[in-house]
């Protein structure tokens, strides 16, 4: 490939990424007319528009979206394979900021943060619990912990986590009022324990499914938190049934201090993954906390 073709490209997934000539102008170090210019002389090379351009916005087209999704990983690739290269002769330093909710902040982050942080007395990580979907770019973090299924397409995300399963439980003294439920449906005639997150708007909803059947149960109940930890301590305490990571009760289903309902209904959700927008790449300090983070099978 021509370097001419090659550093157009690059320019062109830089543009596309940030959704703004501006943007991309101040990443890449040059003036928006020149990289303007840029992008025209490699559409008239392809012969084909990648970009549409209105006053307010800049939008990959068809074509534009397909050099996106194919080309521009390639180009992370090679930055990665550098940026580790790199890594080996820094010394990793910095401070981090990571925004996650308080499940995986609790689950994966501290584990790692308490293997990391000792090896490495040059980083400082502040970690940040907000239940909301939060803008990581602009609300200063250098990324974000979100299920799989939640992470913004135009972010690079790195799995840290296994798929993971719910479980609705309430303990004994709850069911010694109320008999089990035996179907998503009983939950609504139960005193359920719900949270409200603001990445919801509202109430967080039951997302239960078997063999393929799906069901979203919008539950009542006398007790709204928004606290993980407070409403473990509330289904503890017999107040109603609640809707929690499996992992968080499991040992209280085994000493008998809660039991579990419609487990058949409790499906298995993408695990848990880190994602960040691709000039985090330039931090070895980064780099080193990725590797700490990523989830590996064996």
């Amino acid at each position: 490939m021509p370097n001419a073709l090659f550093n157009d490209l690059a320019a062109f997934a830089v543009v596309a990424r940030e959704r703004s000539f501006t943007r991309a102008a101040a990443k890449l170090g040059v003036s928006q007319s020149a990289l303007s210019q840029t992008i025209r002389g490699l559409e008239k090379r392809l012969g084909l528009p990648l970009l549409t351009r209105t006053t307010r916005s800049v939008a990959p087209t068809e074509a534009g979206e397909r050099v996106l999704t194919t080309v521009a990983p390639r180009f992370e690739e090679i930055e990665a394979v550098l940026i580790s290269l790199n890594a080996q002769r820094e010394r990793p330093a910095g401070t981090i900021r990571i925004t996650a909710g308080e499940h995986p902040a609790l689950t994966l982050l501290q584990p790692a943060v308490a293997k990391l942080l000792p090896a490495y007395p040059d980083i400082k990580i502040e970690v940040v619990v907000d239940y909301g979907l939060t803008d990581i770019i602009s609300e200063g973090y250098d990324a974000g912990v979100r299920l799989g299924e939640q992470v913004a397409k135009d972010m690079i995300a790195v799995r840290i986590g296994p798929d993971f399963r719910m479980a609705v439980v309430g303990a004994p003294a709850y069911f010694a009022r109320h008999d089990p439920p035996n179907t998503p449906h009983d939950l609504t005639t139960h005193n359920c324990i719900n949270i409200r997150l603001p990445t919801y708007g509202g109430l967080f909803p039951w997302d239960l499914a078997r063999r393929g059947r799906e069901t979203n149960v919008r539950v009542e109940g006398q007790l709204i938190v928004n606290h993980s930890g407070l409403r473990l301590a509330s289904v503890l305490d017999g107040l109603g049934l609640a809707y929690v990571p499996e992992d968080q009760v499991l040992s209280y289903i085994a000493n008998g201090r809660l039991v579990r309902v419609l487990e058949d209904w409790c499906p298995r959700f993408p695990g848990y993954h880190l994602y960040y927008p691709s000039r985090r790449h330039a931090s070895p300090a980064f780099a080193v906390l990725v590797d700490a983070l990523r989830y590996r099978t064996s």
